[in-house]
């Protein structure tokens, strides 16, 4: 099979693991997961970042965070970047270009590779962007002389689109499952875990509720984003939160628990933020927690938390919103609830419930080897030239905003396998 070019986002460096980067994550598991099975798995991606297959640099470094990209030197680099993903793909070597945002420089025609796109959906249709893209521009086909496969990562995701695009996958994310430790039993002072934005939509709040009501200490970690409404919900947060330690920079090794863990589990402080953890940093906290609390309130498309905490053995407490009921399994990996008091008392029941099992259930359908071969299911068919899905332009849907002006491409020059 010819190579897969990975048109890889600029939020954060591919696999540096440096704190919240979801759709990077993502990436980086499909490309080892691709590698790991023997396919040619190339990543256009910026030089900073970290990659199993092969790398083909587009920029000196990513933008470094979310929300950074609607700058003039944002917009800029991404230009550069999706302009040297173009050339590569017209090197002869591609098969199948796959790419997780910037649809609408392939309805514009500024990415126009020869070979077939495979597009990853990660956002929900309401904050997607498209309709008003179809609302400014009603008469753009699919301008691209590709075909456009486009990928849901859940069901729940794929009925969001539904009438807007021809949705004809689902793949659910995987995570590299190896690299999750397992915890057998919780810490002896139990606790709570909570990870994520610090934004209304992810419930913070209901789960401070939860674990004041339950008695339990709650760990409370994530980033809290350069947004207005996000920095004002923390505000609301702070009188709820009993201490805050910043545990961001702090080295993770095998002392990790004694040296650091274990003097906030052992304090007198019931709820305690200690800001966005990194990739080894979370992992601790995953595998030693009682549960982990997801009182969502939208419709999350996925939840890469619900995967990473039951990878580490520990069982998910959440809402019944979005993805959830595709991912846990009730009354076996954790529990799905619809109230409030539902949720505190599954904290008394969380103990009950295997945790190994919990780990098995996301080995068997949530980790890259599961994901990559799916995906290189569908890349196979693709390159055949089997139908595996039709085309289609966008359908206008009464919601969405779209705000990122398009760069433009010019491609440069490059050589076969550059």
């Amino acid at each position: 099979m010819k190579a897969v070019l990975h048109v890889a986002t600029l939020n954060k460096a591919i696999g540096l693991e440096t704190g919240y980067g979801p759709i990077e994550t993502v990436i980086h598991g499909l490309d080892k997961g691709l590698h790991n099975l023997g396919y040619r798995s190339i990543v256009a991606c910026s030089a900073d970042a970290i990659v199993n297959g092969e790398k083909h640099e587009t920029v000196a470094e990513s933008l470094g965070a979310y929300c950074s990209a609607n700058t003039e030197a944002a917009q800029e680099r991404i230009g550069r970047h999706l302009a040297s993903s173009l050339a590569r793909s017209c090197s002869g070597d591609i098969g199948v270009v796959h790419m997780h945002e910037w649809y609408e420089h392939i309805y514009s025609g500024s990415f126009n590779p020869s070979v077939p796109i495979v597009m990853t959906l990660h956002v929900p249709g309401s904050d997607s962007g498209m309709v008003d893209f179809h609302d400014r521009h009603p008469a753009t086909p699919l301008a691209s002389r590709s075909s456009v496969h486009w990928v849901a990562i859940s069901e729940y995701q794929r009925r969001q689109y539904a009438g807007l695009i021809p949705i004809a996958h689902t793949i659910p994310h995987g995570i590299d499952v190896d690299r999750y430790e397992f915890g057998a039993v919780p810490a002896p002072t139990p606790y709570l875990f909570s990870i994520g934005r610090i934004t209304q939509v992810k419930g913070q709040d209901t789960a401070i509720e939860v674990a004041k009501r339950s008695g339990t200490k709650l760990i409370l970690a994530g980033c809290v984003q350069n947004k207005a409404e996000d920095r004002a919900f923390f505000e609301q947060l702070r009188p709820s939160i009993d201490f805050t330690v910043d545990l961001s920079d702090v080295p993770v090794d095998a002392s990790y628990y004694d040296r650091v863990m274990k003097p906030i589990l052992s304090s007198d402080k019931q709820i305690v933020y200690v800001g966005e953890l990194n990739d080894a940093s979370k992992k601790y906290w995953y595998r030693h927690a009682l549960a982990t609390v997801f009182p969502i309130r939208w419709g999350e498309p996925f939840g890469m938390v619900l995967i990473e905490s039951m990878a580490s053995g520990t069982p998910v407490l959440a809402f019944r919103e979005g993805a959830v009921p595709e991912i846990l399994v009730d009354g076996k990996t954790g529990f799905i609830v619809d109230s409030v008091d539902a949720m505190v008392r599954a904290v008394g029941n969380a103990g009950n419930l295997d945790r190994r099992a919990t780990r098995e259930h996301v080995e068997r359908h949530f980790s890259v080897d599961v994901m990559a071969r799916r995906y290189a299911a569908l890349y196979e068919k693709i390159i055949r030239g089997d139908r595996v899905g039709v085309p289609g332009r966008l359908r206008s849907r009464p919601w969405a905003t779209y705000g990122q002006r398009q760069p433009v491409l010019t491609p440069p020059r490059v050589t076969a396998g550059a």
